[in-house]
């Protein structure tokens, strides 16, 4: 498993300095055809909350 997960939207309730996901979990879906995501451009991070709202 990841020691750390990276993220760069800084608009994200779980960003923390240095581009780290302080989000207890991670859930990341797919949302190309069949699930069979192969690319990053082909999945969404649905554990985002905006921090902005």
């Amino acid at each position: 498993m990841a020691k750390d997960v990276l993220c760069e939207v800084n608009s994200c309730r779980h960003w923390s300095n240095g581009n780290k996901c302080a989000a207890e979990s991670i859930y990341v879906v797919s949302h190309h055809d069949g699930n069979q995501a192969r690319h990053s451009e082909e999945t969404d991070c649905k554990t985002f909350e905006s921090k902005l709202s």
